[in-house]
């Protein structure tokens, strides 16, 4: 049996193989194609020798720390996209373009040797039997204490069992062709069908060039072209970081039914439009094309049905749920917290599963706590390993209370009331936890009225209420159900703030009965203490507790 079974082949998939093998663990990854890398596709033209993106291009350190840290870390080079220079648009089909100066990919940096270079040395660090390609997803079925997973490969089937499984697939892909047994919940179907695959019906072209013309010309290599008859809406520069390596990339204004109906005369079209841009300097370019909408294992029936709307950097957040008990999780770009449909998406996913699969395994292999721990720090140790959990039961608790508001009518401040419910329960639980927890009292300073332990009490709460909201917010902007109330669909920056307010007063209130939990613990061991003494034994006279100086 497999420890963990991940499936899809793509960065969020590589990465998290990458991590785990360095934890330790034996991680085995699936991949229906024939190749690494999902939506990561570079092409090496005869022309140049350089490689070109045919899928992810650029990162921005600016916002999108994971990536920027992570093409440190595997020790690639990375370059600033040419911006510098007069950028084209073309509006009317039988016109020149017009030239103005612009900025137009915002400090975007592209890796030396194409994103390509990602997916090799993520490669590298699995060893061959880590990896399985050309394995089809069919179905998951959870038997409990294990999932097993059904492959079409070639022409036959092959069923795997392994203790934990990632899906690190387009949410909406796996929505349409795998089966799962039992369904998976309906709230996180409907997720799971809702989430667009970013770019999963877009067509992309770079074309090679002996040089940079544009760049001789005083053009930056960005160009739009607007016109009812466009066939390159989107147009940049390719070149490699020297300059000297010359391309162009754009992005096909066709969708996908009209790119098929001109197949064949596409390539003549895509050139005649770079001619018509740049001049006939463009003609007779070496053309590299993909059409991502006719992948199978990237995009859905959805997704080519349905136009491809404003870009969402965040998910559902119940997509971020482990299912079954912790043996199934959903991973993918798409699933992100932040960065959803970007590379900088698919690492934030990886790291969510890898520490989720981490606590996994503590619950499962019952790690034991370091020796010569005192009382109090195993407590607290223990507080702090459930207070991990709570963020999933507190998200649930708020769609439990917004759907019961929903399902009664309820108009007025939905989210406010869901969320300050849910956590009042949640702060509830957390106080009777820590009556749970055996603490020893004596000598532990109490100033003020305040024992000292609050401080290690209150934090493993520290980022729990903004990843609450965080979670809150976005399912807010994702749920149908909620677009009709255009106050709850998108929050306000001033309702943000009332719910936060009354958020600080039920944190008040947790805070001031585990204190009095505490406190009642330390009275309990005096009595204790005090019926312990023999008869006649001088017992202490005040309080043990004393206020810290």
């Amino acid at each position: 049996m497999l420890d963990t079974a991940i499936i899809g082949g793509g960065l969020c998939g590589l990465a998290l193989a990458r991590s785990l093998k360095k934890a330790g663990r034996s991680p085995t990854l699936f991949e229906a194609r024939a190749r690494l890398g999902g939506r990561i596709l570079s092409a090496v033209p005869a022309t140049t020798g350089e490689a070109l993106d045919l899928g992810p291009t650029w990162f921005w350190p600016d916002t999108q720390p994971l990536i920027t840290a992570f093409v440190s870390e595997l020790g690639l080079t990375s370059f600033a996209q040419h911006d510098e220079g007069a950028v084209l648009h073309l509006t009317e089909a039988d016109k020149g373009p017009q030239g103005f100066e612009q900025q137009v990919h915002g400090g975007a940096r592209r890796v030396a040797g194409g994103m390509a270079r990602l997916v090799a040395t993520l490669a590298d660090g699995l060893g061959e039997e880590d990896i399985r390609l050309g394995h089809v997803l069919q179905k998951v079925e959870d038997k409990g204490d294990h999932v097993v997973l059904t492959f079409r490969v070639d022409d036959a089937f092959l069923t795997v069992e392994a203790r934990h499984v990632v899906i690190a697939l387009p949410p909406r892909l796996v929505a349409e062709t795998v089966r799962f047994s039992p369904d998976i919940d309906a709230a996180t179907r409907d997720a799971m069908g809702a989430a667009p695959t970013w770019m999963a019906a877009q067509a992309k072209v770079v074309m090679a060039y002996s040089s940079p013309f544009w760049r001789e010309a005083g053009q930056s290599g960005n160009a739009f072209v607007t016109h009812e008859q466009a066939v390159v809406g989107e147009i940049f520069d390719a070149c490699d970081a020297t300059g000297a390596k010359a391309a162009l990339g754009g992005f096909l204004s066709f969708p996908p039914d009209l790119r098929e109906a001109f197949v064949v005369g596409l390539p003549m079209l895509m050139d005649s439009q770079l001619v018509q841009v740049f001049g006939s300097a463009a003609e007779g370019a070496e053309q590299h094309y993909q059409d991502w909408a006719l992948e199978p294992f990237t995009c859905s029936a959805r997704d080519r049905a349905e136009p491809q709307g404003e870009h969402v950097a965040f998910s559902n957040p119940l997509l971020r749920r482990p299912l079954w008990d912790g043996r199934l999780y959903l991973g993918g770009s798409e699933t992100a917290t932040q960065g959803a449909g970007y590379l900088e998406g698919a690492l934030e996913a990886a790291r969510r599963i890898e520490r989720a699969l981490a606590r996994a395994r503590s619950e499962e292999d019952e790690v034991a706590l370091p020796e010569g721990l005192s009382v109090n720090a195993a407590s607290l140790a223990r507080f702090a390993t459930w207070v991990a959990t709570l963020n999933d039961a507190a998200f649930e608790a708020y769609r439990v209370r917004l759907n019961r508001a929903l399902a009664a009518q309820d108009r007025e401040q939905l989210t406010q009331r869901a969320m300050l419910g849910a956590i009042e329960d949640i702060y509830e639980r957390a106080a009777d936890m820590l009556d749970t927890l055996p603490f020893d009292m004596v000598g532990v300073p109490v100033e003020k009225g305040r024992s000292a332990l609050m401080s290690d009490v209150q934090l493993p709460f520290r980022d729990f209420i903004q990843t609450l909201l965080d979670d809150i917010i976005a399912f807010n902007r994702t749920s149908c159900a909620l677009s009709n109330f255009p106050g709850e669909h998108h929050l306000s920056k001033d309702y943000v703030q009332t719910i936060l307010r009354d958020v600080a007063a039920a944190w008040r209130d947790f805070c001031l009965a585990a204190n009095r939990r505490l406190l009642a613990k330390a009275e309990a061991g005096l009595a204790e203490a005090g019926a312990a003494l023999p008869p006649g034994a001088g017992a202490r006279k005040g309080p043990i507790l004393t206020s810290a100086s």
